[in-house]
């Protein structure tokens, strides 16, 4: 099962041009977080981190700024400091 997911994984890489992909809130993006999970602790961590990610990176999320830097709190409360952050979305929020 375990291979299975990371094949999934691996289709949807190669099958989906990056440009054409949600960019995802997280530095690590969701794919390549699971991707590696997997790998490294096996298939339920690999579905565990898929379930999370999927839940707060599509539900309502709030953008702040605090110190003059970015900081996005997800559905969960749990809140990303400007290190876990996309750098894309960095760059096209005006901190000003």
């Amino acid at each position: 099962m375990k291979y299975l997911l990371i094949l999934s994984i691996k289709l949807y890489w190669t099958l989906i041009p990056a440009k054409n992909r949600r960019k995802c809130l997280f530095a690590t993006s969701c794919s390549n977080f699971v991707h590696k999970e997997t790998l490294k602790n096996g298939f339920i961590a690999g579905l565990k981190a898929l379930n999370y990610r999927y839940k707060v990176c599509r539900s309502n999320y709030i953008t702040t700024i605090l110190n003059n830097e970015i900081r996005i709190i997800l559905s969960d409360g749990t809140i990303l400091k400007n290190e876990e952050i996309n750098p894309y979305l960095k760059i096209n929020t005006d901190i000003n």
